[in-house]
């Protein structure tokens, strides 16, 4: 599933072609994703023009003159991708429509933002903007990981006395929003933390270096486009290139990359998730 930092990738890549547009028409071809479309949806969109993009945790929220806000979500295999447009000397053809084409946005300048979703796992909702903080989906977000709300004194606060394992916390969404599996395997290796060890055990001072290290990490994502594993790309088709850079995730068997570790990453499975982390690095 795509993380903060392929959301953040996608929501840059389509910010440039949907702000300050009209949507000419917007087509639902479908009731249902995830859950059912709102009612009305291709009404409420069409013919109202596009103030801002906003990321919050993994959702894409785009801020309409209506005072209503389109939660996307992208779910497992969700992409944005865009045509019609020119970059540079080059013009991107409106390709053929595909099976899985779900929501298409047709722009007033021409351009098209097609969502397609082969696993249906993606959603999408309107909300009035005034009350998006009340919506079933972010009334109850922590902080976001690169927001100032989301500090050394608040993590060490909110894992004083947890019994879960650390990887369960950070992944915890109401502790700390956006992070994901892939993103929390790769900190705890920076951090020298075994994600199975108890989060309330962890000094102050360990926990406290959590933060900037998370900051670091999903900021290298972003700068790269992210992770493509399996269905995630980038807005333009493009890949992404972080997964190149993985340390542990996914590299069970491979030897550690710290100088003089001579173990090979291990994988546990955490609440149906995989682990990957170095036994010897990690205490």
């Amino acid at each position: 599933m795509p993380e903060l930092p392929e959301v953040e990738t996608v929501k840059a890549g389509i910010a440039p072609v949907m702000e300050g547009h009209v949507i000419a028409r917007a087509d639902v071809n479908r009731p249902d994703l995830r859950w059912p479309f709102p009612d009305r949806m291709s009404e409420r969109l069409t013919g109202k023009r596009v103030l801002g993009l906003r990321r919050r945790s993994k959702y894409i929220l785009v801020d309409l003159e209506s005072a209503e806000t389109l939660l996307i979500h992208l779910g497992m295999s969700g992409r944005m991708l865009i045509s019609g447009h020119i970059v540079g000397d080059f013009h991107h053809p409106h390709p053929a429509p595909a099976k899985h084409d779900h929501v298409v946005f047709h722009m007033d300048d021409g351009v098209r933002i097609t969502f397609n979703d082969a696993r249906r796992f993606g959603a999408m909702d309107l909300m009035e903007t005034a009350a998006q903080d009340d919506h079933w989906l972010i009334r109850d977000l922590g902080p976001e990981p690169l927001g100032n709300a989301f500090n050394e004194s608040y993590l060490i606060e909110r894992l004083k006395g947890r019994n879960t394992p650390i990887k369960s916390a950070l992944l915890d969404q109401r502790i700390v929003s956006g992070l994901g599996n892939i993103y929390v395997c790769e900190v705890l290796f920076r951090a020298g933390i075994h994600p199975a060890r108890k989060a309330g055990r962890i000094s102050a001072a360990r926990v406290a270096t959590l933060v900037p290290l998370i900051r670091d990490v999903l900021s290298e994502a972003i700068a790269v486009g992210g992770s493509s594993l399996r269905d995630y790309r980038q807005s333009d088709g493009e890949l992404g290139y972080f997964q190149h850079v993985f340390q542990v995730y996914d590299r069970e068997g491979a030897p550690c990359v710290t100088h003089g570790c001579d173990r090979t990453i291990t994988r546990i499975v955490q609440s149906g998730r995989s682990s990957f982390f170095c036994p010897q690095c990690q205490r």
